[in-house]
Order: C-alpha cells, then sequence, then structure tokens
C-alpha cells in the first residue's frame, strides 16, 4: 500500500506553535473516499505529520486513487480549520485559493512529494509473513 508525502515550507522557530496546530485536527469525517463517479476509489490508512527546521511533511499512507484523496480532503473542515491556522507560519504564501475544493485540490498536487523508493514488507525478498 503506498504512500505519499506532503510539503509545506514554514517558518523556522515555530515548531511548538506548528504543533498545537496539528494537535487539535480534526480528523476526516470517514477514511473512505470515493472517485469522481462516486464510485469508491480507496482508503486512507494513516498519516504522520514531521517537521524540522522550515519544512514541514505530512506522510500518508493509503491504498486506492491518490488524485482522489485530494478532493476527499478538499471536502473536509477540519483540513480547512488547520489551513487557515497554519497559513501565518507558511514561509512562502499558496499560489492557489485553498479555500476552494479545486484550489484545495490543486495544491494538493502541487505540493505532493516525488515518490523515489516505497518499501514494505509485503515486497521485502524474504516473503511477507515468514518467520
Amino acid at each position: 500500500m503506498p504512500y505519499a508525502a506532503i510539503t509545506y515550507r514554514v517558518k523556522p522557530g515555530h515548531e511548538e506553535e506548528i504543533a498545537e496546530i496539528f494537535a487539535g485536527f480534526q480528523r476526516v469525517d470517514t477514511p473512505d473516499f470515493s472517485g469522481d463517479d462516486g464510485d469508491a476509489a480507496g482508503r486512507l490508512l494513516g498519516t504522520g505529520v514531521f517537521i524540522k527546521d522550515d519544512v514541514l511533511v505530512r506522510v500518508i499512507h493509503y491504498e486506492g486513487d491518490f488524485a482522489a484523496i485530494g478532493r476527499h480532503m478538499a471536502a473536509q473542515k477540519g483540513v480547512h480549520i488547520l489551513e487557515t491556522k497554519l497559513a501565518p507560519y507558511l514561509s512562502v504564501q499558496r499560489e492557489t485559493d485553498t479555500t476552494t475544493p479545486e484550489g484545495f485540490a490543486a495544491h494538493f498536487r502541487e505540493a505532493t512529494m516525488r515518490p523515489i523508493a516505497q518499501l514494505t514488507v509485503e515486497s521485502h525478498p524474504a516473503g511477507a509473513g515468514t518467520s
């Protein structure tokens, strides 16, 4: 099951304030998400958020269509609250308006890091689940 990483450039020296923002994050209403056609498109399996100096990274563990995640997240109230609270700490203001579903989905695509390796126990040469 794949992972994706979303980057944020933040002002250094505000790690605690940013940590507080994420500590109060309102989780999505459902981990299951749909595609444009309304059919099931995947599921969010987990999220981790990391910060070091001026870089904040959100790692998303998911299954299914990654493009549909941006649309799903754009419809979540908690995401927009977080984005509003995080805005003063961004070192580079967003070029897209993330208050609209389309703008948020566009930003989500633009901020996604290029994956260069994703290793899991399932892909290990020794095989999954062997003892």
